[in-house]
């Protein structure tokens, strides 16, 4: 007796079997840990993702994605400032956890904290102050905002130097 191959049970096998591999490469880890390579301390970590490439002076937790459409940033590498917005599969509060322990190995000095739904840090390095608001994603794991800006200096009103963009 021949067999009757039915060609749409092969496809819906295929597409199940190929959508399966898609999800697994989009799997968290559990553990929050830094992109970067070379924090200012000297020690190692894992490989940086190229879109993360010109900040160096700033830990991305593994995995984050950068959110292209809200980052603005100026100028390059150690000297930038701007917005860099970024979405990480890890809960607000692994992410806050995550920045209070790695920025101090960049570099950056505490200056305040709050831990909440809505999580705000503050620090500041090299004439720079960088705040990171942590929030919940909308699906699952947290938006992380962080802004780089000069720091002020003179503490009778002057207002901080305007940054020019870089092209």
């Amino acid at each position: 007796m021949a067999r009757i191959r039915r060609p749409a049970a092969n496809f819906f096998t295929l597409a199940l079997l190929t959508g399966s591999l898609i999800l697994s490469g989009c799997a968290v880890t559990s553990g929050v840990s830094s992109n970067k390579s070379t924090p200012t301390d000297g020690k190692s970590a894992t490989k940086t993702q190229k879109s993360f490439n010109q900040f160096p002076d700033i830990p991305v937790p593994t995995r984050a994605n950068m959110d292209i459409e809200r980052t603005l940033i100026f100028g390059m590498e150690g000297g930038w400032y701007g917005r860099l917005v970024m979405s990480s599969g890890h809960n607000v509060s692994a992410t806050f956890d995550f920045y209070q322990q790695e920025m101090p190995g960049f570099g950056w000095q505490p200056v305040t904290m709050v831990r909440s739904a809505h999580s705000v840090l503050t620090y500041t390095r090299q004439g720079r102050v960088a705040t990171i608001q942590i929030g919940e994603a909308t699906l699952s794991g947290s938006e992380i905002s962080i802004t780089v800006s000069p720091k002020q200096t003179d503490t009778k009103g002057a207002s901080a130097p305007m940054v020019t963009p870089v092209r």
